[in-house]
Order: structure tokens, then sequence, then C-alpha cells
């Protein structure tokens, strides 16, 4: 099956462990957000991320934990994020970890694009529920 709709996003700088070098810049911040349509959700987590001294040349991994209902069954499941830019050119890729939903979403799997547009988020969630 496959979902789409908008969702809020609030990210805020959280104090870091390590100290980029070299002109890296580590960074980390957490994140809640607010997913709407099919997936009417809440979700936290928190992001690691890196800015090279090269423009447009950046990378992150997140983990959330999304909570709430999808096509109107209600539990959790946790996204991990991976994502690279080179030279402007990114790849993302968001999955629900194995295992990790609950409730009605037990057994749970997919994979989520995001999109921004004129400055609003955007998601596209494709998954399989047992």
């Amino acid at each position: 099956m496959k979902v789409s709709g908008q969702f809020d996003v609030t990210l805020d700088p959280m104090d870091s462990y390590a100290e980029g070098t070299a002109g890296a810049v580590l960074g980390r911040m957490s994140i809640d957000k607010v997913f709407h349509g099919e997936l009417s959700a809440v979700s936290r987590g928190e992001m690691l991320s890196v800015m090279t001294p090269v423009k447009g040349s950046a990378g992150y991994v997140a983990i959330e934990q999304v909570v709430g209902s999808l096509s109107d069954k209600h539990g959790s499941f946790v996204l991990q994020h991976f994502g690279v830019m080179a030279d402007g050119s990114d790849r993302l890729i968001l999955e629900v970890v194995p295992n990790s939903a609950t409730g009605e979403l037990a057994g749970l799997s997919g994979k989520m694009a995001i999109r921004i547009d004129e400055g609003q988020h955007f998601y596209d969630f494709e998954f399989v529920l047992p």
C-alpha cells in the first residue's frame, strides 16, 4: 500500500558530544513531527549531521519513533534515516526498523520518501501490513 500527505517538522539544536575538525561541522538535533493524512501521527527523534567544507556535501543519520494511526490502525513504529548529499545531489533512505512496530501496526515494513515543495514537507509512505 502507499499513502501520501503533509507533515510539519521542528528541528532544534542539541548539545553534541563530538566536535568536527578540518572544516567538518558536526551537529545533533531533536526532531518533532506531526504527520497529516492516512498517516495521522506524531514523532520524536534525534539526528546527527555533518556539513563538509565543500558546499552541497553533507550527511545525516536519524532515528524517530512514530506514534499514531496508519490507515485507521493504531500503534507505533521506528523510522531510520540515512541521507547523503554530494555536490548538491542527494540520496535519502528512510525505512521502518524491522520488528519495531507495535499494536495494530505489528509486523509493519516499509520505506518513506520525503519531498519539500515551496517550504511545505510531504511524505510518500510505501508499506506492507501483515
